[in-house]
């Protein structure tokens, strides 16, 4: 651990960069920020094109699975605006602007730990759903309904809000500008404080290592259960495989595997960085500043958050993606607002 040298970063264990309303040096640092730009704007574009089309309810989804696809697509919006307009271009370009007020950045730190959180979880608590429908046939009848899912999503959202409201609490003002309070620093009492280190543990273990666990769980008992339901519908069939007898409910379970992989492989391999990172600062205990962007441990930091960010609009993709319907509903999209742009040029 390097003694005597403060640290500039303002987010401890996971990539909040440049909050503390110091130049972050040398044009790589600005570069590195900038490169995050356009996947964060792709998913804010995917995340409005999912929440709109979806919402139109002309998908061929039920009433549930539409509830947490919009959750999960508003969820990930709401990550984009505060990280995007709140944090990261307010801190390039407008450095001195009321965002930069130490209590409207604590704000938007807390909200943008929280859309996180909304985000990750909804993820589970859709997996937990399809896995109830495929697996419990019976349960489903009550379970998946409209009321269940947005009894689930507004828990869920609730939850993580409040379980987010110290967030707001760990950083203090930089700098007294006019008798205003600038910027934000974590407070000095977090590194030596232990119920800070318990709590930055427990929201570690909480996300994203729990739902890691849960996901991977969930899917793999749900695509056992499809296995062997495969292996009994072979067997009534009289185990005929020939290629002239396909059967549409194998091929939709096959469907429903890929899907389920693509999940949880997406989810893990875009949170892969982050975690590693949080691993190495916690036990560690690395100290860095963020000004040395050559720096191997603040590549990782700002790669793990820019493509923990991008995790937040794969799984809607993924999942209304793969639906037909939709795909002819985003090209109606598409088509209609290029009609309109063609117009207001003319």
């Amino acid at each position: 651990m390097m003694s005597g040298q403060h640290r500039a970063d303002t987010r401890p264990w996971r990539a909040w960069p440049g909050l503390s309303g110091e130049d972050n040096g040398s044009p790589a640092a600005r570069q590195l920020s900038d490169s995050q730009q356009f996947p964060l704007r792709l998913q804010d574009t995917a995340n409005l094109m999912t929440i709109v089309i979806l919402s139109r309810g002309k998908c061929g989804l039920s009433k549930c699975i539409t509830r947490y696809l919009v959750a999960m697509a508003a969820a990930d919006l709401m990550f984009i605006i505060v990280n995007v307009i709140l944090l990261e271009i307010n801190n390039i370009y407008f450095t001195h602007s009321f965002l930069n007020y130490t209590p409207v950045c604590r704000l938007s730190i807390a909200l943008g730990y929280a859309a996180i959180d909304c985000s990750v979880w909804l993820t589970v608590s859709f997996t937990f759903d399809r896995f109830v429908a495929i697996c419990y046939q019976n349960l489903r009848v009550k379970y998946c309904t409209e009321k269940t899912a947005a009894v689930a999503i507004a828990t869920v959202c609730a939850l993580n809000f409040a379980k987010n409201i110290p967030m707001f609490f760990m950083f203090e003002h930089q700098k007294i500008i006019d008798n205003e309070s600038w910027f934000c620093v974590v407070k000095s009492s977090f590194y030596i404080s232990s119920v800070w280190v318990a709590f930055i543990w427990f929201t570690i273990v909480l996300t994203p290592f729990t739902p890691f666990v849960l996901i991977l769980l969930l899917n793999a008992l749900t695509i056992r259960h499809i296995l062997s339901a495969n292996r009994v519908r072979r067997g009534l069939r009289g185990n005929n495989n020939t290629a002239n007898h396909k059967d549409p409910e194998m091929a939709s379970r096959r469907k429903s595997v890929i899907l389920l992989l693509a999940i949880s492989g997406s989810f893990i391999l875009l949170w892969l960085v982050t975690v590693t990172y949080d691993i190495c600062v916690q036990i560690i205990y690395i100290e860095y500043t963020f000004a040395f962007s050559d720096n191997p441990l603040t590549i990782m930091q700002e790669t793990g958050f820019m493509l923990q960010s991008l995790s937040s609009c794969t799984n809607t993709f993924i999942y209304a993606a793969a639906q037909s319907k939709f795909r002819k509903q985003l090209i109606i999209v598409i088509k209609y607002i290029y009609g309109r742009f063609i117009k207001f040029v003319k």
